[in-house]
C-alpha cells in the first residue's frame, strides 16, 4: 500500500498531482520522519533549514476536511485537515503552490 500511495512520491518516481495528495504524502513523511522529502516539497521561501521531529510524537491518523483548488489545472490551493496523534489532534489549513509543475507546501494556519 505504501508504494502505491506515498512511496512513489517519497522516492521521487512521481510528483503528487494534486495539493491534497501532496498533503497526504507529507503527512506520511512526518510519520516516517522523511526529512529529505519534507524539505524537497517545501516552498523555498518558507523552507526551514531542517525539520525538528519530536521523538515522542506518534501520529495515528489523517482526515482531509476540505480543499480549495489544488488540482492539475490550478497554480495554488489549500487543504484543510485534522492530523491525530497519541493524546490529541491538530487542525490546519495549509497553502500550496506549484513550482515548475510540482506542488509544494507554502505554510499553514492552525485552528480549533
Amino acid at each position: 500500500m505504501y508504494e502505491a500511495c506515498c512511496g512513489r512520491f517519497h522516492s521521487g518516481a512521481a510528483d503528487a498531482p494534486t495539493a491534497a495528495l501532496l498533503m497526504r504524502s507529507r503527512y506520511c513523511a512526518f510519520v516516517r520522519r522523511d526529512e529529505a522529502y519534507l524539505l524537497r516539497t517545501w516552498h523555498p521561501r518558507t523552507r526551514p533549514a531542517e525539520v525538528d521531529f519530536d521523538p515522542r510524537m506518534r501520529w495515528t491518523g489523517l482526515e482531509i476536511l476540505g480543499t480549495t483548488e489544488g488540482s492539475a489545472f490550478h497554480s495554488a490551493g489549500t487543504v484543510t485537515f485534522r492530523a491525530s496523534y497519541r493524546g490529541g489532534a491538530l487542525q490546519e489549513r495549509s497553502r500550496f503552490e506549484r513550482i515548475g509543475g510540482a506542488w509544494v507546501y507554502v505554510d499553514g494556519e492552525f485552528f480549533e
